[in-house]
């Protein structure tokens, strides 16, 4: 995860503002990506969305034993 982050960064230079009837070039942007490319930043969208903690990523117990059988 620390080395995604590194990859990366913000590049406050290519901030637009623009007004919201113009149609976004980020398709064709994407487009020209490569499939791998385009997985990894969808990745890191959802770990920075959701947060990642590596400690927590383990299944759940769904099973529970409540009594054990006397004998």
């Amino acid at each position: 995860m620390d080395d995604t982050k590194q990859s990366y960064r913000l590049d406050r230079s290519a901030i637009a503002v623009v007004n919201l009837d113009e149609e976004p070039g980020d398709a064709q942007f994407w487009l020209t990506r490569s499939s791998t490319e385009r997985l990894a930043a969808l990745e890191f969208m959802r770990q920075t969305l959701y947060g990642y903690n590596p400690t927590t990523t383990r299944l759940q117990r769904i099973l529970t034993i409540t009594q054990r059988p006397a004998g």
